[in-house]
């Protein structure tokens, strides 16, 4: 009896450190299961899909007609000789800009010279022989009331003025050509342009029948872009035309975005080309800056109008379907809508939604092959990712 009281303290202790450890191993491994059982919940979860979204806008869009062109001097000229003779002297450096009327080739001028004077002395002699014919003709005429000469020989003597007067006019004539042929021997440009490389140097002999001329002058300010459209998109372009100038934008052929000039339309060509159904049209450019060059191939875009208030959206989200074309949409509880539109334009960068959306919506531009109707998503501004900035409605040909 007196042992008890020492004992049971202790034992008490001891029963209930173990007692203790025992529900926290308990509590500890049922926390671990619940713990477990969360990981498999959420990883049976379907997770969301990373998408590129655009907004679609309603805004004014410029339609454009797109057909590839090249690039042609405003004037092109091949300077060749019109007389035979040795080039004395060239005044111009390969590839200068020379103005109208500037001297350019200097031909050896002296045989024509030579002829000249030549033909002006024969004039003076022939001048002489007129004026002596015309004395006797007066002396001749004031004989016939006398009866001192027969009317026969006064009329001879008048058909020999007429004839040595024909001769000094041919002498004239001959004059102006050798005065003409001086004229020739300085080489002058015929407008103002750009000199392109020489092909005979100074002191060979040339001919007019030669078959290559001297130097070419291309005019490149202003400068011309033709282009071809098909012909179903004259009655468009003639009604435009009516109405104002068309400007015409030429875009860089190699990355289709860098812009080069800008002109307007001068006019379509006179007649369709039935072997490829499709007109001409040129359209002229300032060229300040000289970026656009006589042969340069370019794409020519020519506005034809501008829509108001279309609704548009980047042309990644326009997808094709088995009988519709349809765009995905990203509904306020962040899961995919499919809806079907109808596309007035698309020109690869912008399309115009006539039917199926509205100002706001949410579309995806990027991502599409990795979700369907009803999957959750996240997603993110186009500009991280996704398609590039939308630019103007264009129809490439029509």
């Amino acid at each position: 009896m007196s042992s008890y009281p020492e004992t049971f303290p202790h034992f008490s202790r001891s029963r209930f450190s173990l007692i203790l450890a025992a529900a926290l191993s308990l509590s500890a491994f049922f926390s671990g299961c619940a713990s477990a059982d969360k990981q498999k919940a959420q990883a049976a979860a379907p997770r969301a899909v990373s998408v590129a979204v655009a907004k679609v806008e309603q805004q004014e869009m410029p339609v454009y007609l797109v057909g590839l062109g090249s690039v042609t001097a405003f004037y092109t000229a091949n300077i060749k000789s019109r007389v035979d003779g040795q080039i004395m002297r060239v005044n111009f450096q390969e590839g200068q800009v020379v103005k109208e009327g500037d001297l350019l080739i200097v031909i050896d001028p002296r045989p024509y010279q030579v002829q000249l004077e030549q033909m002006q002395a024969q004039i003076f002699k022939d001048q002489a022989t007129l004026r002596d014919a015309r004395l006797n003709l007066e002396r001749y005429t004031t004989l016939i009331p006398s009866g001192s000469i027969a009317q026969q020989q006064v009329d001879t003597q008048k058909s020999l003025v007429d004839q040595l007067d024909g001769q000094v006019r041919t002498d004239q004539a001959q004059i102006d050509n050798a005065k003409l042929q001086l004229v020739y021997c300085n080489i002058t440009a015929p407008f103002t342009g750009r000199v392109g490389l020489r092909q005979v140097d100074p002191g060979n002999l040339i001919h007019p029948t030669d078959p290559t001329g001297i130097v070419t002058i291309t005019q490149i300010h202003p400068i011309s872009v033709v282009f071809t459209l098909p012909q179903n998109t004259l009655p468009r372009i003639m009604r435009a035309m009516a109405a104002r100038k068309l400007p015409v934008t030429a875009v860089s052929s190699d990355d289709g975005t860098t812009v080069l000039d800008t002109g307007v339309l001068l006019t379509p060509d006179n007649a369709i080309d039935v072997n490829t159904g499709t007109i001409k049209l040129k359209a002229t450019f300032p060229n300040k800056e000289g970026t656009l060059w006589p042969g340069q191939f370019v794409d020519a875009r020519l506005l034809v109008e501008t829509r108001s208030n279309v609704i548009t959206v980047p042309s990644p989200a326009i997808q094709h379907g088995p009988d519709a074309l349809y765009v995905y949409t990203v509904k306020p509880d962040q899961t995919i809508g499919r809806q079907n539109v109808a596309v007035a334009q698309d020109d690869g960068h912008v399309a115009v939604v006539t039917q199926g959306l509205d100002e706001g919506s949410i579309v995806v531009v990027s991502g599409q092959a990795r979700v369907q109707q009803g999957t959750r998503v996240d997603a993110r501004a186009e500009q991280d990712g996704g398609a590039p900035p939308a630019g103007p409605s264009a129809v490439p040909g029509g």
